[in-house]
């Protein structure tokens, strides 16, 4: 109750300027991990999926790397990527790419399988090979969900990018597990205060635009 009180009772508010510099690192650190995620996970998922390259050669290892990479949590990655790349936030990057990576290419690849075949077996019988089939009847099927589960991503990584500063890094974490350190509760306070805030705000956007893509 003591700890309570003298972080939100009331918080130091003008902690304020010194938070919002590691938190644009931070949202910083989950854009760049996101997208080169995203980016990586769409290909993959082609050749995982099923029903586009009918190859279990191909699939079944590849659908095996995918489950690694995704139950993995980012922080034990970046705790990994601290040790061979030392700290900051460039760690915390590669760390968040590899679990969107992950999250996102398992996700395309189920939605993938989902699709509307009548597409794909209409253009077979017009003699449209893999390209053409991938262009007209796959991708326009799975991009919405696509970005959907890009943009979920990116909520998840927001939050998983606040904690990787305990493993140094980088990002409003560090910041955080720095005044915890020092039981400086009062700025510890208000960064909980102003890390829900702004987690809350991405989350309210994303999930809009994710409701207007699916």
């Amino acid at each position: 109750g003591k700890i309570l009180k003298r972080m939100f009772a009331p918080p130091d508010l003008s902690y304020i300027p010194n938070i919002v510099s590691p938190m644009l690192e931070t949202i910083r650190m989950a854009i760049v991990g996101t997208f080169v995620g995203a980016l990586v996970a769409l290909p993959i998922a082609v050749l995982a999926a099923n029903n586009f390259i009918k190859s279990k050669w191909l699939q079944t290892p590849l659908r095996f790397i995918l489950n690694i990479f995704r139950t993995i949590p980012a922080l034990v990655l970046a705790s990994l990527f601290v040790a061979v790349f030392g700290t900051g936030a460039f760690s915390g990057v590669v760390a968040l790419s590899i679990f969107t990576f992950g999250l996102v290419s398992k996700l395309t690849y189920e939605s993938i399988e989902a699709i509307d075949y009548g597409q794909v077996e209409a253009l077979i019988s017009l003699g449209a090979n893999k390209l053409n089939i991938l262009r007209y009847a796959i991708m326009p099927q799975i991009l919405p969900q696509y970005m959907s589960y890009t943009l979920y991503g990116f909520e998840v990584n927001v939050r998983a990018a606040a904690i990787l500063g305990y493993v140094g890094a980088g990002g409003i974490g560090q910041l955080f597990e720095f005044n915890l350190a020092w039981r400086n509760f009062d700025k510890v306070g208000m960064i909980i205060i102003f890390s829900f805030a702004v987690v809350m705000i991405i989350d309210l956007v994303s999930a809009s635009i994710r409701k207007r893509l699916v």
